[in-house]
């Protein structure tokens, strides 16, 4: 049992066990993404998804445009209802993620299957095993830091109105419907048990899906960044080849020496370096088609995402940040993390292509020349995550849409 625990723990960032991390987490959640694990979902997630989600659509979604839309007016709490909404509308973008992630569930599992036989092919102890696993390590704990974050903010959310004199709710100004009025019993400890409750389902759904992405685009980035160094040391790997090999008996004897021709030796080197360069190749195609899967999968949820948070973004600064400081690192977080990720694809693209630049190409002979040459084209076609096509996931991108937002906000102030 302690064993299982600390598998999820840093020390522990192989691409199988990571993954195996992630699927047991979503498994809670009725998504099995593992085709190794054959085991049913257990009928106790089941149930208790689905009430979280009866409890969380009634309160964050039916409630919260009830009470947006119509009730607020009525009581005149406009900036509880922008406030509110916020909260519901940043809550739908792991929805609508789960909801394709179950649609597209069978290449989900392809795609997992297509990391882990790539994975069992890579020779262990090898320089490129020892570079990619030096990035997987970091990959873990990118997840275990943005896990950790992603739940201890809605705990703070949660735990918050509990500790503070008299009777508080996560956010005091909003009514579920049907329970008014929210503070006095029962209703009070309904709503409070349905408030936490929807949060946690939330906030869970948000961290396990961000580290879903997290190590399945982490190993891309880890990939690419020991290729840069395999495809960087070629030709001085193909020198130490050329002056040694092994004979029958396994014994080391040399191959280029004082009598050997200059032509045998170029003619050794560029073999070596033909067959690696094919390798180099064939691994890059394969990333850059892992890059397109995944973008065909989440493309259109993380376009719908970003149109959420953006409106909730907003929402959280008309409705006050007195009211919303606790929602907004949540939102940012979901914004920052996607233009994060595909920033770190972007940069392990780079990284690849100025390798291949500089991997010696010169000393090559003609025929080896021309395979670089198409390898250089084919790196200068950026590795990019997009939103729906309209925008593509970087860094760039995320500064974009905090310019855009707070220009929205600072027009949208003065009418409200």
């Amino acid at each position: 049992m302690w064993e299982s625990i600390r598998k999820f723990g840093p020390e522990y960032y192989d691409l199988p066990t990571m993954l195996s991390n992630v699927s047991d987490m979503l498994r809670v959640l009725t998504l099995n993404i593992d085709g190794r694990n054959k085991k049913r979902i257990p009928i106790g997630y089941i149930i208790l998804t689905t009430v979280a989600s009866i409890l969380y659509i009634y309160a964050y979604v039916f409630s919260a445009f009830w009470f947006s839309f119509w009730h607020a007016a009525e009581i005149g709490e406009v900036s509880g209802a922008f406030a509110e909404f916020s909260l519901s509308i940043t809550s739908h973008v792991v929805i609508v993620r789960l909801f394709y992630m179950l649609l597209h569930k069978e290449k989900l599992e392809v795609l997992i299957n297509k990391y882990l036989d790539q994975d069992a092919r890579i020779p262990k102890g090898s320089r490129f095993f020892n570079n990619m696993m030096k990035t997987l390590k970091q990959v873990k704990r990118r997840g275990i830091i943005f896990w950790t974050i992603l739940l201890v903010d809605p705990a703070v959310y949660i735990i918050k109105p509990l500790l503070t004199p008299g009777r508080h709710l996560t956010l005091d100004t909003f009514v579920i419907y049907g329970l008014e009025p929210m503070l006095e019993s029962p209703n009070y400890e309904i709503a409070t048990v349905v408030m936490a409750t929807g949060v946690t389902l939330i906030c869970y759904s948000v961290a396990n899906v961000t580290c879903f992405w997290i190590v399945t685009i982490g190993y891309i980035e880890a990939q690419m960044l020991a290729l840069s160094e395999e495809i960087k040391h070629i030709y001085g790997d193909a020198v130490y080849h050329c002056k040694k090999t092994i004979d029958t008996n396994n014994n080391y004897t040399l191959v280029v020496n004082k009598n050997a021709s200059k032509d045998t030796v170029a003619a050794i080197i560029n073999q070596y370096i033909k067959e690696h360069l094919k390798d180099i190749i064939v691994k890059h195609s394969t990333n850059i088609s892992y890059v397109k899967e995944i973008d065909e999968i989440m493309s259109i949820p993380n376009a719908v995402g970003f149109l959420y948070l953006i409106l909730g973004l907003t929402a959280e600064l008309l409705g006050g940040l007195e009211k919303t400081w606790l929602q907004l690192p949540f939102t940012m977080l979901q914004l920052s993390v996607d233009c994060y990720l595909g920033q770190k694809v972007k940069d392990a693209n780079d990284k690849f292509e100025q390798a291949v630049y500089d991997c010696k190409w010169e000393k090559f002979n003609k025929s080896n020349r021309k395979i670089v040459l198409m390898m250089l084209q084919n790196s200068q076609k950026t590795m990019t995550l997009s939103a729906g096509g309209m925008a593509i996931l970087n860094l760039r991108c995320l500064m974009s849409i905090i310019k855009t937002t707070y220009s929205a906000y600072t027009t949208l102030r003065t009418m409200v």
